[in-house]
């Protein structure tokens, strides 16, 4: 779902353009004759928020209004125009006569047609007080910016802007909106801000051989139409029409996110700069309309009975498809392998709007290019997915393919071709490099097939499958993450290669049932499970099949979690603060974990009676630090598979020397450990 301003009304021969864009608000009697002149530009100010001027006049870096944003299209480059009150570059020189048939009619003050990604043909429909309002904030409100304009670098015969005459008297209307008296003010105020103010029609709406709008309104032979979904730039602005519930919406463009997803690709910034700071009565008002408009034609499937939480659940074709899998090791950390997502945090995919969509191009968008939430007041804090482009093809197609009929989505699988197709029209953006880690997905080509999918399952859901042998609320791939597949994430790659092995800490020789055992003793609280049992030997057996071609003399690249120079001073203080900033949004402000809705353990405690006890390596600062440092918090950056890392070395230790030091359970077996060797400095008995 994306609405962006400057990639509305696309010209007949010239697509796009940019000049004094903006939008409005409702009618705002603060702007009327007489009114106090901090009020009117308090109201423009307003008006140019539901317009989001800002995000198409800023270039990246600069200041605010002052245009030079670059706009690529296949004839050529356009830049958005100054419109602060520069007399010499911006608009500082206009009347509000010339400003309002800029907006209406799409002609500057000098008389030139202006490209039409300035939506012009929406604007048409403001009311003048609107229109006063915008003019009296850019003129008064906004400082000026000496700063000339670029000129557009269009190819012959985009260049001509001659043809923009033509456009308009084919396809410009300039009938202001009018109120439909058989609809209550709620509704008609929905109408002339979706109509004209937001247009959200320059995105939503489909265009027509002219690269028009093929409808402006609901009304008319073509008022079908109207918000029933777009492609543009890559993205699939998807239809609008009676989407949501009006609460979902209303917090949808509050927040960027609710209950059947987020906000992706431009949409981003709209929510961002604009739309968070609607008051509620336009919020409802926008929903309201919305959900009035009878659903577009094979767009979205019907949503399921009772919304995602109705089909939520591990799919059957979770553990037996390459697709399922590959969800697993790739996907399932955040959305979960149930779909739900982490509320607040990443998404569910369980009747997602993007995934459910008749068209998978956002899905392939966000998949090979990444992905980051909306920063508002209500979630501050921006959470990123990174770009999947080193998965190949196929990879990409089945994993799509699979969430794409998960959870009632009901929607058409996607073909390796098209991601093929979709990466081509990305590229040169993409990492496309191989990624090497064993592949969850070709566990399904072994003959034991049937017991590595098994071994799998015990280590990412250890506590379900065998909870007589945990203790706590931990799981296997609490600590290994991606199923073990991360490097320097305690990777399984390899490890079996290496056992029986000397272990200082038991002060013999162990084997790898000896290891794992020690897991459920240490990190998980519990008890060992024999080591002859059938999952016992499943576990085993997804380790040796992890192993590969390695061989005990072998070094094998991010094996275990790395280190952290402990000569390093901790500071449990700072560490404090960086747990509060950086960690409690999943696993709770006092380190008790972070539960769904029903009571399920989505995040680990990291302190407290169900967490690890002294004995786990994580209860020790610099095994902690070290950990930490490479693999959290994740979805903080683009760094694949997880976005994982960030913190420096120090702000590691001192988190680590923070968490690991809470209250937590005993281990009456810490006597005998390190018989013969020298215990660690940073051990905890």
């Amino acid at each position: 779902m994306i609405w962006r301003d400057f990639l509305g009304a696309l010209g007949a021969s010239l697509l796009l353009s940019v000049a004094c864009g903006a939008a409005a608000a409702q009618p705002a009697t603060a702007a009327a004759a007489g009114a106090p002149v901090a009020s009117v530009i308090s109201r423009g100010e307003y008006v140019a928020r539901l317009g989001d001027c800002i995000a198409c006049h800023t270039a990246p870096g600069g200041k605010p209004m002052a245009g030079g944003l670059e706009l690529k299209t296949p004839m050529g480059s356009l830049y958005s125009t100054n419109i602060t009150p520069d007399v010499q570059t911006g608009i500082g020189r206009y009347t509000f006569e010339q400003f309002d048939r800029a907006m209406r009619r799409g002609i500057a003050a000098d008389g030139h047609n202006l490209y039409p990604a300035m939506p012009y043909p929406s604007y048409a429909r403001m009311a003048e007080e609107d229109m006063r309002a915008l003019y009296d904030y850019l003129m008064k409100g906004v400082p000026a910016v000496a700063q000339a304009n670029k000129a557009p670098d269009m190819s012959w015969p985009f260049s001509m802007r001659w043809g923009l005459a033509l456009w308009n008297l084919a396809f410009l209307d300039t009938t202001p909106f009018r109120a439909d008296p058989a609809k209550d003010a709620v509704w008609n105020r929905g109408a002339y801000l979706v109509q004209g103010l937001g247009h959200c029609g320059a995105c939503h709406t489909p265009r027509g051989i002219g690269f028009q709008e093929k409808a402006m309104s609901h009304e008319g032979p073509n008022g079908k139409y109207f918000l029933a979904g777009e492609t543009v730039e890559g993205w699939r602005a998807s239809s609008l029409r009676n989407l949501w519930t009006v609460p979902d919406t209303v917090q949808m463009l509050k927040t960027g996110q609710n209950r059947f997803g987020s906000v992706s690709g431009t949409m981003v910034e709209v929510i961002h700069h604009s739309t968070q700071y609607f008051n509620d009565d336009d919020l409802t008002a926008i929903a309201t309309y919305l959900k009035s408009l009878p659903p577009g034609e094979g767009e979205l499937p019907p949503p399921a009975k009772g919304g995602p939480a109705a089909v939520a659940g591990p799919p059957p074709k979770l553990y037996t498809t390459p697709g399922g899998l590959g969800y697993l090791q790739f996907c399932a950390d955040c959305h979960r392998p149930d779909g739900s997502g982490v509320p607040g945090i990443f998404p569910a995919l369980a009747q997602n709007t993007s995934v459910a969509s008749a068209s998978a191009e956002t899905l392939l968008h966000v998949t090979l290019t990444g992905w980051k939430t909306a920063q508002t007041a209500a979630y501050p804090r921006v959470w990123t997915m990174p770009a999947f482009a080193r998965l190949s093809d196929q990879e990409i197609a089945e994993i799509l393919t699979f969430v794409r009929e998960a959870w009632g989505n009901q929607a058409a699988p996607v073909g390796a071709a098209a991601v093929k197709g979709a990466r081509a029209a990305l590229s040169p953006k993409l990492d496309s490099s191989t990624f090497d880690t064993p592949r969850l997905a070709s566990m399904l080509q072994q003959p034991n097939a049937d017991q590595l999918v098994r071994g799998m399952r015990l280590h990412l859901e250890t506590r379900d499958l065998l909870p007589q042998n945990v203790g706590n609320q931990l799981n296997c791939s609490s600590c290994h993450l991606n199923a073990g597949t991360v490097a320097d994430g305690s990777p399984f790659v390899g490890v079996s290669a290496f056992f029986p092995s000397y272990a200082p800490r038991a002060g013999r020789v162990i084997s790898l049932e000896d290891r794992i055992n020690g897991c459920f003793l240490r990190s998980m609280n519990g008890k060992p499970i024999p080591p002859q049992s059938a999952d016992m030997k499943a576990m085993v057996a997804y380790f040796d099949w992890m192993k590969g071609e390695t061989k005990p003399q072998d070094k094998v690249a991010g094996r275990g979690v790395g280190k952290v120079d402990p000569k390093i001073v901790p500071n449990a203080q700072n560490g404090k603060k960086i747990y509060a900033s950086q960690c409690a949004a999943c696993h709770g402000a006092n380190g008790e974990g972070l539960k769904a809705a029903d009571g399920r353990m989505i995040y680990p405690p990291l302190w407290g009676e169900q967490s690890f006890n002294i004995g786990a390596g994580m209860a020790r600062t610099y095994t902690a630090a070290a950990f930490v440092k490479r693999n959290m918090p994740i979805g903080m950056h683009e760094k694949f598979p997880l976005g994982q890392g960030g913190l420096t070395d120090q702000e590691a230790v001192d988190v680590a020397e923070y968490f690991a030091h809470q209250p937590r359970p005993d281990f009456a077996a810490k006597v005998k450990d390190w018989p013969k060797d020298p215990k660690p400095a940073d051990a905890r008995y």
